[in-house]
């Protein structure tokens, strides 16, 4: 027994040591940390930047052609030069054609392009509350797995009181060894489970150092306050959720990015005009010579059956987007309102364990250790009722933690900042 409490001490003093000087992180620290560290999100950052800087160049047009040689020149190069009979023939040519877009497809393709950024910008959004909600389940899980342990060290120090009596009250003839057995019993089974909340506990920790993108064996402790939110269930109708979701807003941007898809294909439609000029240096004794031309590309049928149909398949798929929001708002809106029932059923629960069935079940085991203490007990009946009053109170924390849980579905359903 000696040997049992020995270890458990220098075990809860090395668990103290490794935490001495650990940083204490909020719930809000640690959501500030991962917005600002997450790897992902600053890959959402990089192709947002990269979107917007294409946007720049949208309105370029295109390079010029320069094109040099012989023009209309004959084999005969004796024919080049101007004799009696002959003025010369043949030139070299330099000429230089550049062609002017049209002004409207200039515009679709830079509205185009500086809008491209805006659906990334809100699936980075919808990345940040997924990953807030992951966090925030995790660090809900930490502060429960601590009330656990604190259940479970006063326990310990409960059934190490018993043990020290009943090996006293042993020798008196005062006690049976099966319940000796049994205190010890249950002794090592709280010492295992403190052993698996607090490698519970590391994990959590590895988790939320893993999203915050630090060092994965970084010391920090958490903050026990946590709050129980109020839902105002009126307001989460399909209309107040789709200002609020960012994968909604994102299908909303993405509709608006094929509708200008769709105006650059329009666009393409419209003529483009170009000029083409070319300067002759003839040869012999001829005049030199210069070409000035204007051009205009003019769609006809054939040339434009693919921007039709790249028109037609935008249309389609913004009906399909469509339907997609729809979808995800008749899902979020059903998943709230089971929510909304389970979380008032819970809270329920939890109130009925904390006010009327621990109280109870402390008051039960207060008056059978006093019995056993006044000899007019039985110590299996303090044990019994000591095992009553702790799997209440972890009940208790698990409904807690379901509390919590589902609190946070909620909060990411409902995407609150």
């Amino acid at each position: 027994m000696l040997k049992n409490s020995y270890l458990l001490v220098i075990s809860c003093l090395v668990f103290c040591t490794t935490n001495v000087g650990a940083q204490t992180l909020a719930l809000d620290a640690v959501l500030t940390r991962i917005k600002t560290n997450n790897p992902q999100l600053k890959m959402y950052d990089a192709d947002i930047q990269s979107m917007n800087a294409a946007a720049i160049g949208a309105k370029s047009w295109m390079a010029p052609q320069i094109n040099t040689g012989l023009f209309m020149t004959p084999y005969d190069t004796k024919m080049w030069k101007a004799d009696e009979m002959n003025p010369g023939m043949g030139a070299y040519m330099v000429g230089f054609t550049q062609m002017i877009p049209n002004a409207s497809k200039l515009k679709a393709d830079y509205n185009y392009m500086n809008a491209m950024s805006s659906v990334e910008a809100e699936n980075k959004n919808y990345t940040i509350n997924q990953l807030n909600a992951l966090a925030k389940a995790n660090y809900y899980q930490w502060i429960v797995l601590d009330k656990k342990i604190k259940i479970a060290n006063d326990n310990l120090l409960l059934l190490e009181y018993m043990i020290k009596s009943m090996e006293i009250r042993y020798q008196y003839n005062m006690d049976k060894l099966p319940t000796y057995y049994k205190a010890k019993s249950q002794y090592s089974n709280l010492q295992s489970m403190v052993v698996m909340l607090q490698n519970n506990i590391s994990q959590k920790r590895i988790l939320l150092n893993t999203l915050m993108a630090r060092d994965k064996n970084t010391a920090f402790d958490i903050d026990s306050a946590y709050d129980l939110n109020e839902f105002d269930f009126m307001k989460t109708d399909a209309t107040s959720l789709s200002q609020n979701r960012s994968d909604v807003k994102a299908i909303e941007k993405t509709i608006e990015l094929n509708q200008l898809r769709i105006e650059t294909e329009k666009a393409k439609l419209l003529p483009e005009f170009g000029v083409k000029y070319d300067h002759m240096f003839a040869f012999g004794d001829r005049p030199q010579q210069f070409s000035l031309m204007g051009m205009i590309t003019i769609p006809m049928p054939w040339s434009t059956k693919m921007n039709k149909a790249s028109m037609d398949s935008f249309r389609i798929k913004n009906e399909s987007l469509e339907w997609q929001k729809q979808m995800i708002l008749n899902e979020a809106t059903g998943m709230i309102s089971g929510m909304s029932t389970e979380l008032t059923n819970l809270k329920k629960q939890y109130d009925i364990a904390e006010k009327s069935i621990i109280p109870a079940l402390k008051r039960n085991y207060d008056t059978s250790i006093i019995a056993w203490q006044n000899n007019t007990g039985d110590l299996f009946v303090v044990l019994d009722a000591w095992e009553a009053l702790n799997m209440a109170q972890i009940e208790k924390l698990d409904k807690l933690q379901s509390i919590l849980s589902t609190q946070v579905e909620i909060e990411k359903q409902l995407e609150t900042k």
